[in-house]
């Protein structure tokens, strides 16, 4: 009995190890080595518990014991936070996975939960499999964890929002607009995962969706059951699905909250504003009476020296200009923020890639008026030095969509030419059963279009098309070229 507690005080630790971290490729496979290893420590111990029992029945069967229970009641799994003092979260998440340590447990309940340890270590491995066979599945959450996490971005923008209660450090209009910016594609992501959480039952969307609630700071499958449904952990901390939910709702009130600050921020800005103009104003219009004064009197003699009619129009030209120059400041303005909404409107239809060829079309199309817009902004308005340096961001991401819409532009045209030289191979097959010739046409119509299904990149919206009618390509070429070579043979 000595040597089963001794076992049995190990499983936390190798229950601990059966879960599975979403990270890139190579951490997954690593981890799948580590399930393993865990599930055979696991079938040792539930050898070891039938080989007791058996023992035990041994005794029974004997009469060498008067009385035998199958029931230790002095047998308790130790807790789990001696293992990890750092797992936090619902206890009764963690109970579900490791059992609940303040209760007696007997030897044949803990045969039956080492069944379900095993059974969790098989679906774990099984999840890892999907994943792995899954490149844009792959791509998709090594995107992802580059950015923070979204409690951290949530953090990092109330923080900058905070710079501005200090007398010391107001938010510029550049500042303001990057917030904006940011606070967009916050929501999107938050929407995104959201969404994707209540309406999809699929378990790898699901992990694209938390991949992106959880950023950097990762997360891992850590059970499944029906009580609790899916339970994950990020830093240590185990939650389910309904309290990520509950989380995104928290998130949105926050966004919803800094877009009313930033709001108030700007109206205090403009009024800011507004009062430094009306006090400039007044000195001007004070300066102004006086310089009035001087003018019409030198007006008057001007008048009668007979070139009274050239000052006025002098005069005319000066209103003229000032009211040119208003126009252009106005148009300006106007003209930087249509040019930044469309710059935000193309990055959302840009994320979460592949896309097809019109998304892409249609995000380079907006990018190219921005780009318009902020050339059209002259030089000395008050826009005109951050316009051109948002210029030179549009215009590399202008670059980078357009290469994106020219490889899928290409790709589409590899599948739909790869279908149509196997259409055309399997009409010389069909035509000219026993033509060496046709099939030698067909055998090369065959081979082309495995070239150009293979030269489709994994980026474009048409690569899982391409990989799903690869191998049957495969075959067929295969196929005829076996039979070209048994007919060559059997005419030699």
């Amino acid at each position: 009995m000595a040597d089963i507690e001794i076992l049995i005080n190990e499983l936390p630790q190798i229950v601990y190890k059966l879960k599975l971290t979403i990270g890139n490729s190579q951490d997954i496979m690593q981890q799948v080595v580590l399930i393993n290893n865990a599930q055979e420590q696991l079938r040792n111990i539930k050898q070891a518990i039938a080989q007791e029992l058996c023992c035990v029945t041994r005794k029974a069967n004997n009469n060498t014991v008067s009385t035998i229970s199958y029931t230790i009641k002095s047998l308790i799994i130790p807790n789990i936070l001696q293992v990890n003092p750092a797992i936090t979260g619902n206890p009764g998440l963690i109970t579900e996975k490791f059992g609940n340590p303040e209760t007696d447990i007997s030897l044949i309940s803990l045969q039956s939960k080492i069944n379900c340890w095993l059974e969790w270590g098989d679906l774990l491995q099984a999840i890892a499999a999907d994943i792995l066979g899954d490149a844009n599945l792959v791509n998709q959450i090594n995107l992802n964890i580059n950015y923070p996490s979204l409690s951290i971005q949530i953090i990092e923008i109330e923080n900058r929002l905070n710079i501005n209660n200090s007398n010391k450090h107001k938010l510029s209009h550049r500042q303001i607009l990057n917030i904006e910016e940011d606070l967009s594609r916050l929501q999107n992501r938050l929407n995104l995962v959201k969404n994707t959480i209540q309406n999809t039952q699929s378990l790898l969307t699901i992990m694209i969706a938390l991949s992106s609630f959880c950023g950097k700071s990762g997360f891992s499958i850590e059970w499944l059951d029906d009580a609790h449904e899916l339970i994950i952990s990020s830093n240590e901390h185990f939650r389910e699905l309904t309290e990520i939910i509950n989380e995104c709702d928290i998130f949105e009130e926050k966004i919803n909250g800094f877009q009313a600050k930033l709001e108030g921020i700007k109206h205090k800005n403009n009024q800011s504003v507004i009062t430094n103009n009306h006090i400039k104003r007044q000195k001007y219009n004070l300066s102004s009476s006086k310089v009035l004064q001087k003018t019409l009197f030198i007006f008057s003699g001007l008048t009668v020296l007979g070139v009274g009619g050239w000052f006025a129009k002098e005069q005319i030209m000066q209103i003229h200009q000032i009211g040119l120059n208003l126009y252009q400041e106005n148009i300006a303005k106007s003209n930087f923020k249509a040019a930044l909404k469309l710059g935000m409107e193309a990055s959302s239809l840009a994320q979460n890639p592949p896309h097809a060829l019109n998304v892409w079309q249609q995000a380079a199309s907006k990018w190219q008026e921005a780009i318009n817009l902020l050339k059209s902004i002259p030089e000395g308005t008050s826009v005109s030095v951050i316009a051109q340096e948002k210029l030179v961001r549009y215009q590399l991401n202008y670059i980078a969509i357009t290469k994106r819409a020219t490889t899928e532009k290409k790709a589409v045209a590899n599948l739909e030419l790869a279908e149509k030289l196997a259409t055309e191979a399997k009409f010389f097959m069909e035509t000219s059963p026993n033509s060496l010739t046709a099939w030698q046409q067909a055998k090369d119509k065959w081979h082309k279009s495995i070239k150009l299904l293979e030269s489709i990149p994994k980026s474009s919206s048409v690569y899982g098309q391409a990989q799903s009618i690869l191998p049957n390509y495969k075959s067929h070429y295969a196929a005829i070229n076996a039979i070209m070579q048994n007919r060559i043979q059997s005419v030699n």
